[in-house]
C-alpha cells in the first residue's frame, strides 16, 4: 500500500503545504482521504489524478478538510466521469447537499453516492478495510485505519493510522499501536497555547511505550516553519521510540504490513 501526502498543511496557508489530504493506493485502487484546498492541484500531478479517484473518505468537516469537495465534483464531471462517492462522519449527507444548494447546476451532473459511517462498525472504501476512531477535536470526526485490499487482515489491525485533527490521547493512542506507519496531527510546536490539536511534546507523551515504527507529523501551520527538526527530536524525547519525520506535501511513503 502506498500512501502519498497531497496537502500537509493547515487552515492558514503556506506557498509549500496544501491543506489536508492523502492519496492512497494499492493494486490499482485508488482513494483519497480529505481534500482541501490546493489538493486537487497536486492530485492532478499523480498517476490515478481525479479521473481515478471516485471514492473521498473525509476525517471531518472543517473547511480545510474539505474545500475541494465540489471542485472535484466538477472536475471529474469535465472529464467525463460518470461517478463520485463522498464517504464521511455523521453529518456528510448536509455537508454536500447544502454545497449543492448553492451550486445547483452541478446536482445531477454526476452520480453522487454519499455514505456516512461511524466507530461502531468497520467499513470498506474503495476497496479499502477501514476501522474508525472517534477523534477530540473542536468539531466531530474520525481517525481512520486502513487494511489494504490485497491484505486479508482486521483493519483494527491494519498498516496505516491516519489520525485526522484530534489531540494526542491514551484512546488515540491505543488505536494505532501496531500500525506501520502513523499520520498524526502536530499542528503546533511546544510553547504554543493550544487546543484541539496537540504539541510535540503531548504527542509523544500519548505515545510513549506504543508499538508504531513510523510516525509522520502532519496538519502544519505556518507557526512550525524552520522548528521541523526539533518537533520530531520533542516527539522523541517525551516517550516516543519509533522513527519521527515531518510531512512534506509530495511525500510517497510504501507502507509495509507485518506479518
Amino acid at each position: 500500500m502506498d500512501l502519498t501526502v497531497l496537502g500537509s498543511g493547515s487552515a492558514m496557508p503556506v506557498p509549500d503545504r496544501a491543506q489536508a489530504g492523502y492519496l492512497l493506493e494499492d493494486g490499482g485502487r485508488s482513494l483519497l482521504v480529505d481534500c482541501g484546498e490546493g489538493v486537487l492541484h497536486r492530485l492532478s500531478d499523480t498517476d490515478p489524478g481525479y479521473e481515478g479517484v471516485s471514492t473521498v473518505l473525509l476525517t471531518h468537516h472543517h473547511l480545510d478538510h474539505v474545500a475541494t469537495l465540489l471542485p472535484l465534483v466538477k472536475a471529474r464531471w469535465l472529464a467525463g466521469e460518470e461517478h463520485l462517492e463522498v464517504v464521511g462522519p455523521s453529518g456528510t449527507k448536509a455537508l454536500v447537499d447544502g454545497l449543492l444548494g448553492v451550486h445547483e447546476y452541478l446536482d445531477g451532473r454526476i452520480d453522487l453516492g454519499i455514505r456516512e459511517v461511524s466507530a461502531s462498525r468497520s467499513f470498506a472504501a474503495a476497496g479499502f478495510d477501514v476501522a474508525a476512531r472517534e477523534t477530540r477535536h473542536s468539531m466531530d470526526g474520525l481517525a481512520y485505519r486502513f487494511a489494504p485490499p490485497s491484505a486479508d487482515l482486521d483493519p483494527a489491525d491494519g498498516p496505516l493510522t491516519l489520525s485526522g485533527d484530534t489531540e494526542a490521547f491514551a484512546g488515540m493512542a491505543s488505536f494505532a499501536d501496531g500500525s506501520d506507519l502513523l499520520v498524526h496531527d502536530c499542528s503546533f510546536p511546544d510553547g504554543t497555547d493550544v487546543s484541539n490539536h496537540p504539541t510535540p511534546t503531548s504527542l509523544g507523551e500519548s505515545l510513549a511505550g506504543v508499538d508504531v515504527d513510523r510516525l509522520l507529523l502532519s496538519h502544519l501551520y505556518p507557526h512550525t516553519g524552520g522548528r521541523e527538526r526539533e518537533m520530531a527530536r520533542s516527539v522523541r524525547e517525551a516517550g516516543f521510540d519509533g522513527t519521527v519525520e515531518v510531512a512534506s506535501d509530495g511525500l510517497r511513503v510504501d507502507v509495509p504490513t507485518r506479518s
